[in-house]
Formats: C-alpha cells, structure tokens, sequence
C-alpha cells in the first residue's frame, strides 16, 4: 500500500472505503466494529461522529488505534434527570 488517495463513508455498504495509489483498497464495516466495541447509545454516537465527519480519524483510530480506551476516554454520560 502506498499513499492515500481517498477515504469516505460509503452509505450504500455502511462501510468507510480507503483507497490508495496502487489500487488497493481497505474496506471498513461500521456496524461491524460497533457491535463489537460499543457498549451503549453514547460509545456509537462517538464513533458515528465520527464515520460522518472525519472518516480519515475514523480509520486511523480501527487501524492503529486503541477504540474502547478512546471511547472510555471521550464518551461523556449525561443523566436524563
């Protein structure tokens, strides 16, 4: 793989695309990796900011990151009272 050309969230296959100059491509299930590290409405809002705003962070954070200690970090939990 070489550079990055592109990277977006692809509605039609829920999946957030990366491709590169050599042709390859990395494909990435959203719904996929929410079931397996979300644990609440909170943890996928967080990660649906994501996917929609800044796919590149997205990728970067199930690519090499750690997502539930981001999660943990990030996810603030508001009481409805």
């Amino acid at each position: 793989m070489e550079r990055l050309i592109s990277c977006e969230f692809n509605m039609d296959t829920a999946c957030v695309e990366l491709k590169f100059a050599d042709g390859s491509m990395i494909s990435i299930d959203t719904i996929a990796v929410e079931n397996e590290i979300a644990d609440n409405m909170y943890q996928r809002s967080e990660l649906d900011y994501l996917i929609y705003n800044d796919p590149i962070a997205y990728a970067d954070l199930i690519l090499n990151g750690n997502p539930e200690i981001y999660l943990k970090t990030i996810t603030e939990y508001k009481s409805l009272d």
